[in-house]
């Protein structure tokens, strides 16, 4: 394992020496799955420098997010990302439908997208939505007119999907020591969770890209979003995070996973690797960064009592003074709590000295896919 202190990012690697899939393959997968497409709104296609241009879009709960990339070799390089928060889901588990001004919200987030992608010849992209568009009444209709407006398609992924995505993106970065990682997935309006056997990875079998060796996975219905609506803020903060604790624990007890490789993680042979914005943004405040820097919070190894004490930390403080913090600022500070809460009881229950934190995972695994199923994950790469 590196040294406690030590980070750094790597590359998001996919296979040396993949063929591309043909273009009628392609046509084929995307009729099949109902996945990826050529630019929107009149985009231009093309490879452009030093490859071609990908796109994957993931729009949450809170947030809508972008990220294009150009395949160089075996590895993909970032030249393009947007990120804006959206609160789709505002109002959603009083109303079970997306709230008008928020939905006019996303569509302007994602015009964005459709003329960032547009500007950087974009070959092939994905756009996916998640837990607000899941449950929402309007859902559908939603994505109607997010298609008709801005010329995406939206696919409203599974669960299953979002979990296997999110583990696709970040797998590399699992301890090669330890036998199982719990890969933490905090979105808006749910957290998915999924058990990676490293010991497969270690013993040199490889993996198709889009196949991790996931051994189980457990979506609750608790994000940041949905768990600070469900347990609002109020003066006793004490009562209060203890609270959304109890939430969650409930929540992980009635998806029956509370002892899913309890005892590897008791005996040390476990470790946590967070990808979610909650992980990422403790650990920018736990570097004192005085602005957030992904190439120091991505690949770091942060130790998990010190994550547990800045989430309580946090908690202990009122909005304006999460806010103070550089990396969290006012549009985070209102949800970060409940992803505090969620990382804070999962760190109980699933003891990890060290937490591996991933700023890549759901949209780099879906990069990771459009270019190429026969991609792998190297045995003994982690």
């Amino acid at each position: 394992m590196p040294d406690d202190d030590m980070s750094g990012s790597e590359p998001v690697r996919a296979s040396d020496g993949d063929v591309a899939p043909t273009p009628a393959r392609r046509r084929k997968r995307r009729a099949r799955r109902g996945r990826g497409g050529n630019a929107p709104a009149n985009g231009n296609r093309g490879s452009g420098r030093g490859g071609r241009a990908y796109a994957a879009i993931d729009l949450g709960t809170n947030n809508c997010r972008l990220l294009i990339a150009r395949e160089q070799g075996a590895e993909f390089r970032i030249i393009d990302s947007y990120s804006k928060v959206v609160r789709l889901g505002h109002k959603l588990a009083a109303t079970g439908r997306l709230d008008d001004v928020s939905m006019d919200a996303t569509v302007e987030a994602l015009k964005v997208c459709a003329a960032k992608m547009k500007a950087k010849r974009v070959h092939r992209w994905r756009a996916i939505a998640t837990e607000a568009c899941r449950r929402a009444d309007n859902g559908e209709a939603f994505i109607a007119r997010v298609k008709e407006e801005t010329g995406i398609s939206l696919e409203i992924i599974s669960p299953r999907v979002e979990a296997r995505l999110a583990v696709m993106g970040c797998v590399n970065l699992v301890d090669p020591s330890k036998d199982v990682a719990l890969v933490v997935d905090i979105g808006g309006g749910s957290t998915e969770l999924s058990w990676v056997d490293i010991r497969k990875l270690r013993d040199g079998e490889e993996h198709k890209v889009h196949r991790p060796p996931i051994s189980a996975w457990a979506s609750l219905p608790l994000g940041v979003a949905t768990l600070s609506d469900l347990v609002p803020e109020r003066e006793d903060r004490a009562a209060w995070y203890a609270e959304m604790k109890q939430a969650v624990r409930d929540a992980i007890t009635e998806q029956g996973c509370a002892t899913r490789f309890t005892r590897a993680f008791e005996e040390g042979k476990g470790h946590i690797i967070g990808t979610s914005g909650t992980i990422t943004t403790l650990a920018g405040v736990h570097l004192k960064l005085p602005y957030y820097q992904r190439s120091k919070v991505d690949g770091l190894w942060f130790r998990a009592d010190d994550c547990v004490r800045v989430a309580r930390d946090m908690a202990s403080r009122d909005e304006a003074g999460r806010a103070t913090e550089p990396c969290i600022g006012t549009d985070r500070a209102g949800l970060l709590v409940a992803g505090c809460a969620i990382t804070d009881v999962l760190c109980e229950m699933w003891p990890s000295k060290i937490i591996r934190v991933a700023d890549r995972g759901l949209r780099e695994g879906m990069l990771l896919g459009l270019m190429g199923a026969k991609r792998t994950i190297p045995g003994n790469a982690a």
